[in-house]
């Protein structure tokens, strides 16, 4: 089994998802007391966080470089950065590292053209349903994603950064969120990739009308496989 390196604490909530996803996948692939190996680099996200709002992205980029370069030294045999938003420094963030790194919207793209649809909707931070990075990644994979309109974009930024990534969780959130969904729905959405790490807290299989495609869970199944060489 090859060593995951995961770089998170981007949220720390959404870093123990992918602790637990990845020790869970583990047992039901290889039963027993079987459990990954893996680094994990937890980062103070109150300072990145001040980076992002800053617009201060090239310093938030030379932090995670040098994370990527201490986990490549502890042994890591690649990379996850447990984070969609933090994907825009992806490239920055690899400079000088040798070791590859698992990028989850390629994950995701590919699940999503395994089950032959083709335009998600997108939830997430406003950096990921706004700018190009990662939008631009799903159009060159073949689909057509749809983002939420300005309002509800904002109101799904601001329910992340406020309470999901504080690990707050309420019904007046989850319901916001249900509706949002929906009407990315109504709009032609053939299914939602749930594109932040902790939007999986309020949205699931369960109170989405149509496919849901987790990036946490998506990216930690792709992980375990290219673990296992499989």
């Amino acid at each position: 089994m090859k060593t995951i390196g995961i770089l998170g604490g981007m949220s720390a909530a959404s870093t123990q998802i992918y602790y637990r996803e990845l020790c869970n996948r583990t047992r039901e692939r290889l039963g027993g007391l079987h459990s990954p190996e893996l680094l994990i680099r937890s980062l103070d996200f109150a300072a990145i966080e001040a980076l992002q709002m800053a617009g201060e992205w090239e310093q938030a980029g030379e932090i995670l470089n040098r994370e990527a370069k201490a986990l490549e030294r502890g042994g890591a045999d690649f990379i996850i950065l447990a984070t969609n938003t933090m994907h825009k420094l992806a490239d920055q963030m690899m400079l000088g590292v040798s070791i590859p790194m698992l990028h989850i919207a390629d994950a995701t793209a590919a699940r999503i053209q395994q089950q032959g649809l083709r335009s998600p909707g997108l939830m997430a931070t406003a950096f990921t349903m706004e700018q190009p990075f990662y939008i631009d990644r799903l159009v060159e994979a073949g689909l057509a994603p749809i983002i939420p309109e300005t309002a509800d974009r904002a109101e799904t930024h601001r329910i992340i950064y406020e309470e999901l990534c504080c690990d707050v969780v309420t019904e007046k959130s989850e319901a916001a969120y249900i509706t949002i969904a929906q009407r990315l729905a109504d709009r032609g959405a053939d299914c939602l990739i749930l594109g932040c790490t902790e939007v999986g807290m309020l949205l699931n299989q369960s109170n989405v009308t149509v496919p849901v495609f987790d990036t946490t869970v998506v990216h930690c199944d792709a992980a375990l496989t290219m673990a296992l060489g499989a």
